[in-house]
């Protein structure tokens, strides 16, 4: 079983919710996940396994879906090669504001963040009306993409060709206490994994003893916390594999004095060396 990671999103600079765009399957780390934002998947074409909470399924010509907070899914891109294209809308349910969804003109939309948590699926004919608009929301910018996104979602909300994936029966809730915890640590690492990283350091931001930060961190991710960074090391070398660097460069920025453990690291998590991942990246 994949392990479950929590993923930690940021807005980008000047927008109040994040638009992704990937053309690589390999640009994201993490796989089996959950995080408190809702979820818009869009992918122009191809088939493919969708894997949402419970449910388990395949999809075909293209993939749009609207996945609720907290429920686990896995990564569309997750085994992936060659060409693919990916873009992914992430907000929280407040983000224009508490009151958001309570204005009468917002009434339909309210109901489709409700039925969110069960994961829905939409239908050919709201793929290719709205694939357009979604493909476009990467290169817009401040109102004209809030205000494509609304209407992304007025017609989402009113689409009769939606699907409920049944996916809500497993949901994780985060109380506010326990987010700003892993968002402290996620934080840290995110500044500080090419460096050496002192474990009582980390439990010092948690607020913990470090045999009680290790139970908890192993609580909430089901992962130990050194093999959190590694893994996020990992992620952080993909991408740097993109590049002509040499691999002990690589390995040394990341957070690896020793090229032998960086490649057998890399090739535990990756399943091969870093060598052979960037052969891979040019066929």
């Amino acid at each position: 079983m994949m392990r479950l990671q929590f993923e930690k999103i940021e807005p980008e600079s000047g927008s109040s919710f994040r638009v992704v765009h990937l053309t690589d399957p390999q640009t994201c780390w993490v796989y089996w996940h959950y995080h408190p934002e809702y979820e818009i998947v869009y992918i122009p074409e191809g088939s493919g396994r969708r894997h949402v909470g419970q449910n388990i399924s395949a999809y075909d010509g293209g993939e749009l879906v609207f996945i609720g907070p907290n429920v686990p899914h896995l990564n569309f891109s997750h085994g992936k090669e060659g060409p693919y294209e990916e873009v992914v809308v992430q907000m929280r349910s407040d983000f224009l504001g508490e009151a958001f969804l309570q204005t009468p003109e917002m009434a339909a939309v309210q109901r489709l963040f409700e039925r969110a948590g069960q994961g829905l699926a939409f239908g050919k004919a709201t793929k290719e009306a709205l694939g357009p608009r979604l493909l476009q929301l990467p290169h817009q910018t401040g109102f004209d993409r809030l205000l494509s996104l609304l209407t992304i979602f007025q017609y989402l909300a009113l689409a009769p060709d939606v699907q409920p994936l049944q996916a809500d029966g497993i949901r994780f809730e985060l109380n506010p206490k326990e987010e700003g915890r892993i968002n402290r640590i996620y934080a840290y690492v995110a500044a500080h994994y090419a460096e050496a990283i002192e474990l009582p350091t980390v439990a010092d931001l948690a607020n913990l003893t470090v045999p009680a930060f290790c139970r908890y961190f192993k609580r909430m991710t089901q992962l130990t916390f050194s093999d959190f960074v590694n893994e996020y090391r990992v992620s952080q070398a993909r991408r740097l594999l993109h590049t002509d660097q040499p691999v002990a460069t690589i390995g040394s920025s990341v957070g690896y004095t020793n090229l032998s453990h960086f490649n057998k690291t890399f090739k535990a998590i990756a399943g091969q060396t870093p060598t052979a991942y960037r052969k891979a990246l040019v066929g």
